[in-house]
This record gives structure tokens, C-alpha cells and sequence, in this order.
């Protein structure tokens, strides 16, 4: 298993001035203490490009913060009236509200809005558990704030520039079909071959197909072909281990990947924090 953003945020994200010129990956020096505040102090972070939680896997941290607390702290900027805004750890927040925590433990950063959309979308990005529409509107706003090429951002983000232009399209399906990715009503193997087709109208033919005939991602490769898909929808990637990584993911409530080496491979569960660590084992001990 590995370990992404439980190395901690530091100083955060540079100002648009410094043309965004740290990576995200980078390991800036974290001078600020952990503090203990009142919970009901903290407001949410108005530009969390996350606006879906699992329910399943809210109530595994729930438990989990119930036995051991609060173990990674919370990025907090301070605000008016003694109030704070939550940067980073929404999931932690929700969780420990749930559980009934008087206080939570907090790392307070001074950062203007561009900083927070940043450290909000990079730290939910490099987890990918946002669904793909959340995650392509905030690397869009992400683009635009910054004025970043799709070179520049995946170089931030850590991630291919094919990976950042693919989730982008993501934008460009019908209004149905995004609502649907979002809802985990398709996933986003069955997004790709929809949107390499060239019409609206074919589009939402097979999205309604799949939705009625209950189809697979491989199974709508086919349809797609047959429809004219485009080459752009015919990625070269095994789609039949992206359905078996959505269902690990899905269970563990954390990043999973196939990694296939001859007949054989591994299986990779990724966890930012020791809460997730201890639900994950929790799940494998059921």
C-alpha cells in the first residue's frame, strides 16, 4: 500500500504570482503546530471541489474516529468572528461531527481563495476518490485560476497529460449522462466510449442502452464501435480491470489499482491516513 498526502500540505500552494511553481508532490517545510479547536468554529471550504460523500464509507471513519480520534489534522485560515475555514479534510470533519467530537485538532494557514481552491482540489485529486464531473470542473477552475496549460496542470497534479485531457471531456457529455457519472449510475470506463461518439444524439441513445440493458464498459466499447465511435473512445486501456478497481475502490472507500505483470499482478490499496489504514484492515477482517 502506499501513502500519498499523509505527508502533509506544509506551507500549501504558491500565489498565481509564483506561477503555481511548486509541485503538489514536493515536501514544503510545515512550521505550524497542531491546535486543538472548538468544532463548531470551523465553517466549509466554499470551494471544495468535492460535493459527494460515500455513506458507507463516511460511517467507517465515523467508528474509526470514535476509537482512536482525530490522527491527521485539519488545515484550517482563520476568518471573521473567530471562526475558521476548512482548507483540507472534509472527510475527517464530517466524520468527527458524526461521532460526536467537541474539538479536532487543526493546523491554521493564512491562504487567499486561489490557494484554497488549489490545496482543496489537489488534495481531493491525488486521493481520486471526487467522481470524474467534480474532478473535471475543479481542474477546469483550477486552469483558469492559475492560467495553466494542461501540460502545467498535470505536472501540479501529478498526473499524464492523456489523464487531465481525458477528464476534462468529461465536460462536454450531455447534462443527463454527467449527473449519471456522478451518481455512479455508469462509471467512468462507459463515460469514455460515450464521449468519443460524435453526436449528442448518440450519446444519449447508448447512455439510455446502458442504463436499460444494465451494459458492461466492454460491452458498450462494442456499441460505441458499432455506432462510429471515435478513435478517442477507444483508449487503450483495460477496461475489464477498471471495473474490478471501481468495485475494489467502492468497498475499500480508497483508491485501488490493478497492476498486471504476465498471467499475474497486484492488487494496490492506496490510504492517506492512519483513520483510512484502520478501515481498510477493519473491511479485510470482516
Amino acid at each position: 500500500m502506499t501513502n500519498g498526502l499523509g505527508r502533509g500540505l506544509g506551507s500549501l500552494i504558491p500565489s498565481k504570482s509564483a506561477q503555481f511553481s511548486q509541485t503538489p508532490n514536493e515536501l514544503p517545510k510545515n512550521d505550524g503546530q497542531a491546535i486543538q479547536i472548538d468544532i463548531d468554529k470551523i465553517i466549509v471550504n466554499s470551494l471544495q471541489p468535492r460535493k459527494q460523500f460515500i455513506d458507507s464509507a463516511m460511517d467507517e471513519l465515523t467508528l474509526s474516529v470514535k476509537e482512536y480520534g482525530v490522527i491527521q489534522p485539519l488545515i484550517v485560515c482563520p476568518e471573521k468572528d473567530g471562526k475558521h475555514e476548512l482548507i483540507a479534510g472534509e472527510r475527517r470533519l464530517r466524520a468527527s461531527k458524526a461521532a460526536g467530537l467537541k474539538t479536532v485538532p487543526v493546523i491554521i494557514r493564512k491562504v487567499d481563495d486561489q490557494e484554497k481552491l488549489a490545496v482543496a482540489l489537489i488534495e481531493n485529486i491525488q486521493r481520486e476518490d471526487l467522481n470524474p464531473i467534480d474532478t473535471a470542473q475543479a481542474c477546469r477552475k483550477l486552469m483558469d485560476e492559475f492560467n495553466l496549460t494542461q501540460d502545467e496542470l498535470a505536472k501540479k497534479i501529478g498526473k499524464p497529460r492523456s489523464s487531465v485531457a481525458n477528464t476534462l471531456r468529461m465536460l462536454k457529455l450531455p447534462e443527463d449522462i454527467q449527473l449519471a457519472l456522478m451518481d455512479s449510475r455508469i462509471t467512468e470506463g462507459h463515460a469514455k466510449y460515450l464521449v468519443g461518439l460524435d453526436s449528442e444524439a448518440k450519446q444519449m441513445a447508448l447512455f439510455r442502452k446502458i442504463l436499460h440493458n444494465d451494459l458492461s464498459v466492454s460491452d458498450t466499447n462494442k456499441e460505441a464501435k458499432v455506432m462510429g465511435g471515435t478513435k478517442a473512445a477507444r483508449i487503450k486501456i483495460n477496461y475489464a480491470d477498471k471495473d474490478k478497481e471501481f468495485a475494489l475502490r467502492e468497498f475499500f472507500g480508497a483508491k485501488a489499482e490493478i497492476v498486471r505483470k504476465g498471467k499475474g499482478g497486484q492488487i494496490i490499496i492506496n490510504f492517506y491516513s492512519d483513520e483510512e489504514l484502520h478501515e481498510i484492515i477493519a473491511k479485510v477482517k470482516k
